[in-house]
């Protein structure tokens, strides 16, 4: 049986970013498309993860990306609207109860965009 992974979100000027949160994960699928990803993984015990989210607004799937770590597995999602702020992560206005809103991450956005370039960078570096 799967379930679905703890999902943190929050969103920036040019990038939407979700981190599921799955410590020790293999068979890792992400599949970003302009309206919707779905992620699968299983953890250290065998259980398998799937979430899939209809997204609130179109992103640009070409130009987002993930990156697995041993605690989670983050997702960058480039929006193709920059500079509109999404309300909600889900194109449903329901919020799932695996779905939360990363607080640590969430802040305004005056002079945010070079934080974000720097954040989006040092991932791709890795």
């Amino acid at each position: 049986p799967r379930q679905p992974a703890k999902t943190l979100w929050y969103d920036r000027p040019r990038y939407v970013h979700l981190e599921f949160c799955v410590e020790d994960s293999s068979d890792v699928k992400v599949v970003i498309e302009d309206q919707r990803l779905v992620f699968s993984c299983k953890n250290a015990d065998g259980v398998e993860f799937y979430n899939e989210i209809n997204l609130y607004a179109r992103v640009n799937s070409k130009d987002s990306q993930e990156k697995r770590s041993d605690r989670s597995i983050t997702c960058f999602m480039r929006k193709w609207k920059e500079k509109v702020a999404w309300p909600r992560i889900t194109k449903e206005n329901s919020k799932p109860a695996w779905l939360s809103v990363d607080f640590d991450n969430w802040r305004d956005w005056e002079g945010d965009e070079e934080m974000e370039r720097a954040v989006v960078e040092q991932y791709a570096e890795v």
